[in-house]
């Protein structure tokens, strides 16, 4: 999952980027660069929290880990004839590798879709793909037909383009200017707000730039967010303000180079991506998207959903604006042996083809893995009922799958509900294209047919 969020200091400087800040773009030159960028882009939803994970987490998340996995119980709900609460459900689309077919997009089951992603180039939001970014967004918010109710987001930055962030936000002026164009994107193509996917402030990420400054420069990116789109909103009479939210790393470490507490009060939205705890090269494996820690391991920094959203609430984001992340793709390991079907042993480096390809990235995802694996060609489905968690092992090929099915989205939705979140995301359409999750998902919600 991730948004970036500026604007000029005054309305002259607003007004002034929606008509000159609309950033240049850069067409596919032809195949290969094409694909370049779709493999480069492919590792978001995938290494978000590869370099996180490997750090040694503060004694205070050891305690968290070792705690008891279930939450207490939330505080009772509203009486009969209450309205009920909606929850949100963002989707990310992700336009890096070409068009987006937006007709399979189930409008009526989303409340949000982050469109994904926008570049930085010279401190501005950038639509680095512009002929193809162009179409998509105006088609993107050609499906509020379906559903008016449908909010369309840029989300800026990933995996792959989060270098420019910690350049970007360094001074007043430079937010001033970042924040225009992103504002300037939003004005242009009528949106209705911006996605930050800053991976990660503080950090190096995919070779990013950093610096210590970036823990207060993140909250400071927000603010001028929220200022300049409520000034946006007064311009064009808008009846609702537009909507900012971030994608963040689902771990202690995230939360030490940010003030999280503080940052929340600009935000609508702060999407967990409580994905990728653990990653097809890490050894040994285990699971990349579990509600709860597992009692197969003893590892004390385990990440989980519960020890994620834990950890939030205590940095001091209120549980309203918490969203739970799901990943619409599996992590595949090359097992060294058969013992425990797979689940925390030691793994071999994985070949990137056939399953490991289908299962992992948007050409399969999720429909490739329920139509073609579970309990299929040599592959059994397996339950963690403490990590509320499936996998699925194959004893002859030696392969382990972590990933989320029908069973384990259902209980991130009610624990959703049962701890009065904010709702649920996702990474990412593609990866899906059957339906098979978000179906899941609206049918706990009560969303769509």
């Amino acid at each position: 999952m991730t948004t970036y969020l500026w604007r000029g200091c005054l309305a002259g400087t607003l007004a002034l980027s929606v008509a000159a800040f609309i950033p240049p773009g850069a067409r596919f030159a032809n195949d290969a660069g094409r694909k370049k960028n779709a493999a480069l882009s492919k590792e978001t939803g995938r290494a978000k929290n590869a370099v996180l994970s490997k750090e040694t987490s503060s004694a205070k998340d050891a305690a968290l880990a070792t705690s008891s996995p279930h939450r207490s119980p939330a505080p009772a709900g509203p009486g009969p004839g209450a309205a009920k609460k909606k929850y949100v459900v963002i989707g990310y689309v992700s336009g890096y590798s070409g068009r987006v077919l937006t007709d399979p997009i189930d409008a009526g089951r989303l409340t949000h879709i982050n469109y994904s992603f926008v570049d930085i180039r010279d401190g501005r939001a950038w639509l680095r793909h512009e002929a193809s970014d162009t179409v998509n967004l105006r088609m993107l918010v050609g499906l509020k037909t379906q559903n008016p109710a449908l909010k369309i987001l840029i989300s800026i930055g990933g995996w792959s383009w989060s270098k420019g962030f910690s350049d970007a936000v360094l001074t007043d002026s430079s937010r001033a200017v970042f924040a225009s164009s992103a504002i300037g994107i939003v004005a242009t193509y009528q949106l209705d707000g911006v996605d930050i996917d800053w991976e990660f402030p503080g950090q190096i990420g995919d070779g990013n730039a950093f610096r210590p400054e970036d823990k207060q420069n993140y909250t400071l990116l927000f603010k001028k967010l929220r200022e300049g789109l409520d000034s946006l909103g007064k311009t064009r009479g808008r009846a609702k303000r537009y909507f900012i939210s971030t994608a963040v790393g689902a771990n202690q470490r995230f939360l030490d180079h940010t003030d999280m507490g503080e940052a929340a009060r600009y935000l609508d939205f702060v999407n967990i991506m409580s994905y990728d705890f653990r990653e097809n090269d890490n050894s040994p494996s285990g699971h990349h998207t579990n509600l709860y820690p597992s009692k197969e391991t003893q590892d004390p920094n385990q990440g989980s959903v519960d020890r994620a959203v834990h950890e939030f609430e205590a940095a001091g984001v209120p549980a309203s604006k918490l969203v739970v992340g799901i990943g619409f793709y599996a992590h595949v390991w090359s097992m060294k042996t058969t013992e425990n079907h797979g689940l925390y042993r030691d793994a071999n480096p994985p070949p990137r083809d056939g399953v490991f390809h289908e299962a992992m990235d948007g050409a399969g995802g999720y429909t490739y893995i329920k139509d073609s694996l579970v309990n299929k060609n040599g592959f059994v489905r397996y339950w963690d009922k403490d990590a509320h968690a499936p996998y699925l092992f194959n004893a002859d090929r030696k392969i382990f799958l972590s990933y989320d099915d029908e069973e384990s989205v259902t209980d991130k939705c009610k624990y959703v509900e049962e701890n009065r979140l904010a709702g649920v995301m996702f990474w990412d359409y593609e990866s899906d294209r059957k339906g098979y999750l978000l179906h899941a998902i609206s049918e706990e919600f009560g969303y769509g047919n």
